[in-house]
């Protein structure tokens, strides 16, 4: 479920919101062992990471307290239902206690809405722990923006997400404003794609997101004005 409302005053507040990423597809354990050791050392709110490394995450994280999220039909989202289920379920059993589905998009174009319901409702119900739909924000249009969240949240979903960090646009202020406005109070709003500094998590935040994934979580939260490079 979504976090409860905070006044973030500096970029450390951020760290409880933070979904320290590692999705890149030449990423390494010693990448993910990194990035879980970050995530200890400042707090964040999980680590974020591809179905083969969520045994190796769970692993590193546990004690902790830090949840591991596990990204389901990634980048592309073209996968069928049944394949889908399986995926989240099998991330699930490894050890993952989120999981982040990329959003059908063939079907949403199509205005099959009811396909899209479906999908989403045999994920959230076949993998017991909170999901998250990745719109891709940048691929929609105003009305197929508004039809995707209202989908999601109807089949059940913990929080929709602006983007994979894969494509051609990531988060904007206007879109986590905008899926903010139709998914409401009680459904979570993750901003994710390009944001590298403080300033950008800090006005994602203002605009309504309540989770922001990034790779840069440790430039975030030390306030820095450019990211290092990974």
């Amino acid at each position: 479920m979504p976090l409860p409302p905070r006044d973030i005053r500096e970029p450390r507040d951020l760290a409880p919101l933070l979904e320290h990423s590692v999705l890149r597809s030449e990423a390494t354990a010693g990448d993910v062992q990194r990035a879980c050791a970050e995530a200890r050392a400042h707090h964040f709110g999980a680590v974020c990471v591809r179905p083969a490394w969520v045994a190796d995450a769970a692993r590193e994280l546990a004690g902790s307290g830090v949840p591991v999220v596990a990204v389901v039909d990634f980048p592309d989202g073209r996968g069928s239902t049944e394949d889908r289920v399986r995926e989240a379920r099998e991330a699930v059993a490894r050890g993952a206690r989120e999981v982040d589905v990329v959003l059908q998009l063939a079907p949403l174009r199509t205005r099959d809405h009811r396909a899209v319901f479906r999908d989403l409702a045999a994920i959230v119900a076949g993998c017991g722990v909170p999901v998250k739909v990745i719109l891709e924000t940048c691929r929609l249009h105003h009305d197929e923006k508004v039809a995707a969240c209202a989908l999601a949240k109807a089949a059940g979903a913990a929080w929709v997400k602006t983007s994979t960090g894969f494509a051609e646009g990531g988060a904007t202020e206007a879109d986590v404003a905008l899926l903010r406005e139709v998914v409401g109070a009680d459904c979570g709003v993750k901003a994710s794609g390009g944001i590298r500094t403080a300033d950008q998590a800090m006005r994602m935040a203002r605009a309504g997101a309540d989770r922001i994934g990034t790779s840069a979580s440790v430039a975030v939260v030390e306030g820095r004005l450019s990211a290092v490079p990974k």
